[in-house]
């Protein structure tokens, strides 16, 4: 069959990264927006060339594959080098190698041959090196691998789970299935129920509910839909790969992997009519003309495969060299567009009145990077990590557009600007301030990961148009922009390329399944340090850029010491402190002097403060840090050496149960305790305010330290200080605490006396 090309008007492009994703386009209102400061405009860009040894290698799928065989015969001396249990096996899902050998092999898990969910991990190697990057670093063990709960009845909470989504025609086509939910806390044994039907605005649902097997709340609900030479709406008239039979010419892109583009005809299923045509010559710019924006769509996905296979040699929307396929006219009036990673395909709505086809570039962009996500960090679609993978669509959408730099649509950080969804001229979303939609957040907040992931993307969106062009007011390809900063003050951008790449290895080589905001500012920092070196300029606007949105701080130039927080320890009991410092002058060593340590106690080079306090008392201890080029950074803490009675044997909660009790035992000591006796707990638990938390004296007065309070929030992890005057020193201490309410469930981590 020969291949056939034309080029009725020639395209190039220019620099550039960024863009969104428009998972569904719209969402439901989100709560209030988050304030940020207006800043003044920053100095011109830090200029950069990323370094060549950390730059993925281009694989081939046969090379890919290879590696992938190779890691999975290994997977097992992995397993056990990484420190992980016998029941656990790892499962290759994709490798990738820098040029200069390190490799990244991303793994599921399995326990006992079940799925862990959230268990997912990246293994680093280099020469000599291994690190690992883990979703979730609790110990991967179950009590029990029997469900209380049945799957039909997993199913049924799946189903109204979807009934509170508004699906209509829900169904669970394939039964649920047993897995280990490790996305949050300790890993439980759970069903995984995935629901199929119809979302209110149209599109296809394909609900991921998770259920705890034991006790039957829901620990996720996530949508794995994500929505998202010829002449098109949007595009322009650009040059279309298209293959000949004979004497039509479809829409089969040859230089793609055969991707191809079909005509739904408003059907809402199957793949439709593959667009074909008697001269190779497509749509005519209008709506009204169906090949218009097959036009769109065909070009739409070339255009992603060639940003991802160009910036970072990537071989495909999986890496694998396999192309997805598109559908245009999917529905009657149908605004929106998704991506499904079930039938590896993205689908176009037409629009209202059937005008206004929702297939601009960044639309396509946006959604097929879902694709992408799903194939590298496979960021959950809830909470922090789901707005996390919305900004990875609208970022690598922007970064398309400015990659193809179109005459009618050059680059900009507008987000669904060509579509007009809203009926008014006004882009779905802005990356330089997210709130001017109305709804996205412009800085993160502890309430972020309660919005709806549309708009929880707008602190990430708003670090990426940050980190590219810096802060204040600029015009950048005919747009202006005005961009604040959550704390007031100026950000140097670094160029969308750069902002981009060192996404891009964040994402593929550092995310997992669970990361969060803070986790995404501990990936990119990681990617950055890789490419352009540790506390390098371009290192420090990554942190710089974080801080503009509430997360994290801003790095100073010379010494940085970590203050220390006021330090108790027990009296002939060993003491490791390890304190972390470090200096932006690269290779410049530091020197640690620390003044007013403790008896006993000692610092060492490293500045790792260790050995046995012999002596009671509280001392004022002092650190200077000070690097090669004699800048110095100092902090002061007090240090309390005291009688410290530890009990860290875990001890389960059981549900709406009975009351626990962990005891510490004194003995050899005279008097009473202090009116100011400090009781430290640690309880890992996903409700505190089940709990009522307790301390026992010896003679059985009981201290109540917390009473059902904290609401929602997880865990206990404070000091309380109670009145114990009246209690013996010597005899059983007891912790005593009981939960109160049903679902949630948790253990007596550790708990510390210091009377």
């Amino acid at each position: 069959m020969p291949q056939h090309h034309r080029a009725l008007t020639r395209r190039r492009r220019a620099t550039g990264l960024a863009l969104t994703a428009i998972g569904s386009l719209l969402a439901l209102a989100a709560p209030g927006l988050a304030t940020a400061a207006p800043a003044k405009p920053a100095p011109a860009k830090i200029t950069a060339t990323p370094r060549t040894g950390a730059t993925q290698t281009a694989l081939t799928p046969t090379r890919r594959a290879a590696l992938i065989r190779s890691a999975q015969s290994a997977a097992t001396g992995t397993a056990r080098r990484i420190g992980l249990g016998a029941q656990e096996k790892l499962v290759v899902k994709d490798v990738v190698k820098d040029t200069d050998g390190t490799t990244h092999t991303r793994y599921e898990r399995t326990l006992a041959g079940l799925p862990v969910l959230g268990g997912d991990l990246v293994v680093h190697e280099d020469a000599g090196r291994t690190t690992v990057t883990r979703a979730n670093a609790a110990r991967l063990t179950l009590p029990s691998f029997s469900p209380r709960i049945a799957a039909s009845g997993a199913a049924a909470k799946a189903l109204a789970a979807s009934k509170q989504d508004k699906v209509t025609g829900a169904a669970v086509e394939n039964a649920s299935r047993l897995v280990v939910w490790a996305g949050s806390g300790k890993p439980v044994l759970a069903w995984e129920t995935v629901v199929e039907g119809v979302q209110p605005d149209g599109t296809p649902s394909e609900l991921q509910v998770v259920t705890d097997a034991d006790t039957g709340k829901q620990l996720l609900s996530a949508e794995k839909v994500h929505t998202g030479e010829g002449t098109g709406q949007y595009v322009g008239t650009v040059p279309l790969g298209t293959t000949q039979s004979g004497s039509t010419y479809q829409l089969t892109d040859p230089d793609r992997a055969g991707h191809k583009t079909y005509d739904l005809n408003q059907g809402t299923s199957g793949t439709g009519t593959l667009f074909t045509d008697d001269n190779d010559v497509w749509g005519n710019g209008l709506p009204s003309n169906r090949q218009t924006a097959g036009v769109d769509v065909a070009f739409g996905a070339a255009a992603t495969w060639d940003f991802y296979k160009e910036a970072y040699g990537r071989n495909g929307i999986r890496n694998d060299g396999v192309a997805a396929y598109s559908r245009a006219h999917y529905g009657s009036n149908y605004v929106n567009a998704f991506w499904q990673d079930s039938c590896f395909c993205m689908t176009y709505g037409d629009g209202s009145g059937n005008t206004h086809p929702l297939t601009a570039l960044d639309v396509a962009a946006h959604e097929m990077s879902h694709g992408v996500t799903a194939a590298t960090a496979g960021l959950v679609y809830s909470g922090e990590s789901g707005g996390l993978n919305e900004a990875t669509s609208d970022i690598f959408a922007a970064a398309v557009e400015f990659h193809e730099n179109l005459p009618a649509d050059p680059g900009d950080y507008l987000v669904g600007e060509k579509i007009d969804i809203n009926g008014n001229g006004t882009p779905l979303r802005y990356m330089d301030k997210p709130s001017k939609d109305g709804s996205s957040r412009d800085s993160w907040s502890s309430t972020l990961g309660s919005v709806d992931v549309h708009y929880s993307s707008g602190p990430a969106n708003h670090f990426f148009y940050l980190l590219s062009e810096g802060s204040g007011a600029k015009t950048v390809n005919g747009v202006s922009y005005d961009s604040p900063t959550y704390d007031g003050r100026p950000v140097t951008g670094i160029g969308i390329e750069n902002a981009a790449a060192i996404w891009y290895r964040a994402l593929t080589t550092y995310m997992t399944s669970t990361t969060d905001y803070a986790g995404a500012r501990t990936a990119t920092l990681s990617a950055a340090a890789d490419l352009f070196g540790a506390y390098s300029p371009t290192y420090l606007a990554v942190a710089d850029s974080w801080a503009a949105i509430n997360v994290g701080n801003r790095i100073a130039l010379g010494v940085n010491l970590a203050p220390v927080a006021d330090q108790v320890s027990g009296v002939n009991q060993v003491v490791n402190l390890q304190l972390d410092a470090y200096t932006t002058n690269t290779g410049s060593p530091l020197t640690y002097e620390v003044t007013g340590l403790p008896e006993g106690l000692t610092v060492s080079p490293g500045g790792l403060i260790s050995g046995t306090p012999t002596t009671l008392g509280t001392s004022d201890v002092t650190v200077t840090v000070t690097d090669g080029t004699g800048a110095s950074a100092t902090d002061t803490f007090s240090w309390q050496i005291a009688y410290v009675y530890a009990n860290t044997t875990r001890v389960d909660i059981p549900d709406n149960g009975p009351a626990v009790e962990s005891p510490v035992t004194i003995t050899g000591r005279e008097g009473n305790a202090s009116a100011t006796t400090k009781v430290y707990v640690n309880i890992v638990h996903t409700y505190r305010g089940d709990l009522t938390v307790d301390l026992v004296g010896p003679n059985g007065t009981v201290y109540s330290l917390l009473n059902r309070s904290g609401g929602s929030a997880d865990n206990v992890d404070q000091t309380f200080t109670v009145n114990a005057s009246a209690q013996p020193l010597n005899g059983t201490w007891k912790l005593r605490v009981r939960d109160l309410a049903s679902i949630d469930v948790g253990y007596i981590a550790r708990w510390q006396l210091t009377p």
